[in-house]
């Protein structure tokens, strides 16, 4: 299994922002196969003293074509969405990507159209720094 450019830089991220890491690929099974998101983390809300959990796809966007790399992640997405709406519904699925990635394709028209209409989970991260900046739901 192939780690992402930014697999470690997204877990540091996580793991500053009060996350605890479960799972470094995170095994889905649908029936008779299985697939693997990229990681698995969970967060103690102490106050509600439940569990928050989340499975966090990562995406480089480093391709010529950001529009190919936009509809591979979303067929990765829905498919790890909807494998986690069966198996584990109280399992939030993010798509992480770059800050300038965020801040310069994913403001453009048409992936602001597939984020909206496939109401994508975003995790924006800052690569640097190694921090999450916004969290989009």
């Amino acid at each position: 299994m192939a780690k992402d450019i930014y697999h470690d830089t997204v877990k540091t991220a996580l793991l500053k922002d009060g996350w605890t890491i479960t799972d470094e690929f995170f095994r889905l099974a649908i029936g008779s196969r299985s697939v693997y998101i990229d990681l698995g983390a969970q967060k103690i809300i102490a106050a509600q003293k439940e569990d928050q959990k989340i499975a966090v796809e990562i995406k480089s966007f480093l391709s010529p074509s950001p529009v190919k790399d936009l509809e591979n992640a979303l067929g990765q997405y829905i498919l790890y969405r909807d494998g986690l709406n069966r198996s584990q519904p109280e399992r939030i699925l993010y798509l992480a990507i770059q800050e300038r990635v965020y801040l310069d394709f994913f403001q453009e028209e048409i992936a602001q159209m597939v984020v909206e209409n496939h109401q994508i989970k975003l995790m924006i991260f800052d690569e640097e720094k190694q921090e999450v900046i916004q969290w989009i739901e």
